[in-house]
């Protein structure tokens, strides 16, 4: 939902600029440029893509049980807050820098926290192994649990509280379940239109940011 405090347009949106607040894109129309909501239709000379990522959640079963969350958005983080009041503990998936930041915010919340991840030590994109091994013992010092080296396999239900099963003999029985694994680009409408995808999803765009279709769009 909007925000006041985190909007930069108004008061004093520059002329000629419209701002569609609840309105989202459902289609692209490359050969008669124009964008498409449940609203109707907006034609463009040049469109900008700026639909930014999603969460990644595992493929695993069980990911959309209560208890569980992701560490994205500020509604994220209020739902997560409101749900562990007067719980105990606290499991994330994913151990770089957005679930340290996660891990953290359940330990201030009070619960005893967990960090489970799937590379041999924590922070893996940015840090070689002497160095994620120094963090892992910084981590646990703040008494968070470290499991590197493991990857989740589903969550369980287990009365009113939660288990995170592992690939290996690992099983955590938990109140709270947090993805913080990393994030997929939000292509949906690019990969709708036809525009050029990466193998891992996001829209090609050559040095100049424009699609590869010769279109206006960036």
């Amino acid at each position: 939902r909007p925000r006041p405090e985190l909007t930069l347009a108004p008061p004093g949106v520059p002329a000629g600029v419209r701002i569609r607040l609840g309105e989202p894109a459902t289609a692209i129309d490359t050969s008669g440029r124009v964008v498409h909501t449940a609203q109707g239709g907006y034609p463009y000379d040049a469109l900008v893509l700026a639909t930014g990522s999603r969460p990644f959640v595992p493929p695993v079963p069980g990911t959309d049980r209560p208890g569980c969350f992701v560490y994205r958005t500020l509604d994220d983080l209020e739902a997560l807050r409101a749900y562990a009041r007067g719980r105990r503990t606290g499991t994330v998936v994913g151990g770089g820098l957005l679930g340290l930041e996660a891990a953290n915010a359940l330990r201030l919340l009070g619960l005893e926290t967990s960090i489970v991840e799937f590379a041999p030590h924590p922070m893996p994109a940015q840090l070689d192994p002497a160095g994620g091994g120094m963090l892992r013992r910084h981590i646990e010092a703040l008494g968070i649990a470290v499991h590197c080296a493991t990857a989740v396999t589903g969550i369980e239900s287990d009365g009113d509280r939660l288990r995170v099963r592992t690939e290996g003999e690992l099983a955590l029985d938990t109140d709270v379940v947090v993805f913080a694994a990393g994030v997929r680009p939000r292509d949906e409408l690019a990969r709708a239109a036809g525009l050029p995808l990466g193998s891992r999803g996001g829209v090609l765009v050559d040095p100049a940011c424009r699609t590869g279709t010769g279109d206006p769009i960036y």
